[in-house]
């Protein structure tokens, strides 16, 4: 037996120390979940700042149910953070690359941090020990982390597995806790029985493939996924057109066996945060390295880009021109139950629409605005009701729940003119027309005609 196998046979697994990298969203919930889970963690991250907040129970981000399982394991010893790579892999059995990959506004991966996480492990860790990525990376990715530290360390014994992140903003917890299931991409029995230990207690369906397999999986699923939004968004559509109500054409397909109740084909806005363009485009990339088309792909994207504008869209064929509008937008965030900014829709038609010569007031409550430009090209208020007051449209962009119970004849009485635009259909479109909104969801069958204004709806 190796090393590595001699040390996880006889460590108990409470007592066995995991390191996790990265303190962002994915490494806090992991390293949280973990010491949740009876493991002793150790959270490393290079920014002082970020683990002198931590220590104190500070995150730097919401989610749901995070702060109580961060505080738990701090105090009941489980669970404490540090920016000292040195202290943080001394004696751990497993390390974990939890790094939240960053994408570009080109939604291309920017590795810097997960590549540079091999090179610390390549110093630092010890014979022995499992590493474990989990952070969305390209396929190939994890080959190059492992030919890092073997460069640097041709003896080290250590085992190896990419373990694609379960990480839904807003879910995080819930869904490292209880995923549909867990994929351990490794080629060696040993490191697959050492994840196996690692995440007992999590007992979901395992399913063990190659390296390899375990990255294209991630790719393929996430394609999968925005394949789905696309279809349903390309026939809200033509729902829109046509008279059709979208809605309802999705609730008869979630019937169909061969979909699913689950599958994504609610109609509303593109998908956005970056994280599934970020697959299709590796898996784009991927093709035009080995000569083959990826058709498909070329046009879930094209789709998505023209969908992320539909707000606009519709604003602009009720009003022609959006110069001199006040426009309210409700919600910041690319998704409910999370304060992150990043790549969200939001920004993206805000930006179209004070190009296009309207003033923008909005709303979240939950946004993080740190992650704002220092001078934002919109005014943030404190309520939905101050973003309503003088505004000539309304306009849903994030999901938040909170929004659902607004006193909307309320916001309807201080509006300039009464137009909603529901960007995700949460709202009942017969209340809101009952109220006096010219009510405007995604695929719900509704089309202003072209030059008509909304003080004359």
């Amino acid at each position: 037996m190796t090393q590595r196998e001699i040390r996880a046979w006889a460590a108990g697994l409470g007592s066995e120390r995991v390191c996790v990298i990265g303190l962002w969203h994915l490494g806090l919930v992991t390293a949280a979940c973990l010491a949740d889970l009876g493991r002793t963690v150790i959270g490393l991250d290079s920014d002082p700042q970020l683990i002198e907040g931590l220590r104190s129970g500070r995150l730097p981000l919401f989610e749901p149910g995070l702060e109580e399982l961060v505080a738990r394991g701090i105090a009941e010893g489980r669970l404490w953070f540090t920016a000292d790579p040195q202290e943080a892999l001394a004696e751990a059995r497993y390390a974990i690359i939890a790094h939240d990959t960053t994408v570009d506004e080109r939604d291309e991966s920017d590795l810097s941090q997960v590549m540079a996480a091999a090179s610390l492990l390549a110093k630092h860790l010890e014979d022995g020990s499992t590493v474990v990525i989990s952070s969305q990376v390209p396929v190939g990715t994890c080959e190059r982390i492992q030919a890092t530290i073997r460069h640097a360390r041709p003896s080290l014994d250590f085992g190896i597995a990419y373990v694609p992140e379960n990480l839904r903003l807003g879910q995080a917890v819930e869904r490292f806790m209880n995923p549909d299931m867990v994929v351990i991409g490794s080629e060696d029995p040993a490191t697959v029985n050492a994840v196996n230990r690692l995440l007992e207690g999590i007992d979901v369906p395992r399913v063990v493939v190659g390296i390899c397999t375990a990255e294209m999986t991630k790719h393929a699923l996430n394609a999968y996924l925005a394949t789905c939004i696309s279809f349903a968004n390309e026939m809200a559509n033509l729902c829109d057109e046509v008279g059709a109500d979208a809605l309802d054409v999705a609730r008869a397909l979630h019937l169909d066996r061969r979909l699913g109740p689950l599958a994504p084909l609610r109609p509303g806005l593109g998908f956005a945060g970056g994280t599934l363009a970020r697959d299709l485009k590796t898996l784009r990339k991927l093709g035009q390295r080995n000569g083959r088309g990826t058709p498909l792909i070329e046009g879930v994207l094209r789709v998505n880009e023209q969908q992320n504008r539909v707000v606009v869209r519709k604003l602009s064929r009720l009003y022609g021109s959006l110069t001199g509008l006040t426009v309210g937008v409700l919600g910041l965030t690319y998704k409910p139950g999370t304060s992150t900014l990043r790549r969200s829709v939001a920004l993206e038609i805000i930006g179209e629409l004070t190009a296009l010569g309207a003033a923008v007031k909005a709303h979240d409550p939950r946004a993080n605005l740190e992650e704002l430009p220092d001078t934002p090209s919109f005014e943030f208020c404190p309520d939905p009701y101050a973003v309503a007051d003088g505004s000539d449209a309304l306009v849903i962009v994030t999901e938040w729940p909170e929004f659902r119970g607004l006193d909307f004849a309320a916001l309807k009485k201080s509006m300039r003119n009464p137009v909603l635009v529901d960007a995700q259909n949460m709202l009942d479109a017969k209340e809101m027309a009952q109220i006096g909104f010219r009510y405007l969801g995604v695929g719900r069958g509704s089309v202003a005609p072209v030059g008509s204004r909304g003080d004359e709806a």
